[in-house]
């Protein structure tokens, strides 16, 4: 086989920067807390913010209402779901609209991604890339059971292409979960490390679930998916 025939790209902090939703999300609660609570959404969205880039995950709202003097456990499922329904306002990394284009070119290109699923669609309509894919799947169609590293997404990504897993590449971000289901199948994979990125001082847990190669941006992962017409390294060394 001359190349790879197909690429499918992980969304969240592959294809635009996370952290930008989650500042939406949080806005959206601080505006909550204010309408029903009365506590300013100005100083409520700050200690939001102060709280996660202190790398605070998974019970944000929690501290955030205790320290306030509230109870949490009634309201944090209403800001959970100020923050899920919130509508997103995101831009793609800067490169990544000409990358797909250009690979689009030369290859069917796909989206892979976890997350609830009404969210990662606002997420990928916000985004203004949905035209540039050849085929899309949100793992959270056949529910939470079937998110990465469950090998069905990857199945129902290589059908909706018409691919094979042996001549597919899967660029993501997250080495706890994106590769090891992809290898697993038979996929070249390539972890995007961006500095700053959510995951970029993880380490995978297992040879297993580190990606083949890594790259710093979607620019250089173009270079080693699609160099140049007819040399293809990646997947030379894949293979």
């Amino acid at each position: 086989m001359s190349g790879w025939r197909a690429v499918v790209f992980d969304l969240d902090d592959t294809l635009y920067p996370e952290r930008d939703f989650v500042l939406g999300g949080f806005q959206a609660a601080a505006s909550w807390v204010e309408t029903h609570l009365g506590v300013p959404a100005d100083g409520g969205y700050a200690e939001l913010r102060r709280l996660y880039e202190s790398g605070v995950r998974g019970d944000t709202f929690n501290r955030w209402l205790e320290a306030l003097g509230i109870e949490a456990a009634p309201i944090v499922p209403r800001l959970v779901d100020a923050y899920r329904r919130h509508q997103p306002r995101l831009e793609p990394f800067p490169e990544v609209v000409g990358v797909l284009s250009r690979l689009r070119l030369r290859l069917q290109v796909g989206l892979l991604s976890d997350g609830f699923l009404d969210v990662q669609r606002r997420k990928l309509e916000a985004l203004n890339v949905a035209h540039l894919l050849d085929a899309v799947v949100f793992s959270d169609e056949w529910g939470r059971e079937a998110w990465k590293p469950n090998p069905r997404p990857f199945l129902a990504i290589l059908e909706r292409l018409g691919a094979a897993a042996a001549s597919t590449v899967y660029v993501a971000d997250n080495p706890l979960k994106d590769f090891v289901g992809a290898r697993q199948l038979g996929f070249g994979t390539v972890q995007v490390l961006r500095a700053g990125g959510e995951y970029a001082g993880v380490a995978a847990p297992t040879p297993e679930h580190a990606a083949d190669h890594v790259a710093r941006d979607l620019a250089e992962c173009e270079r080693l998916i699609a160099p140049t017409p007819g040399v293809n390294r990646l997947r030379e060394e894949h293979a």
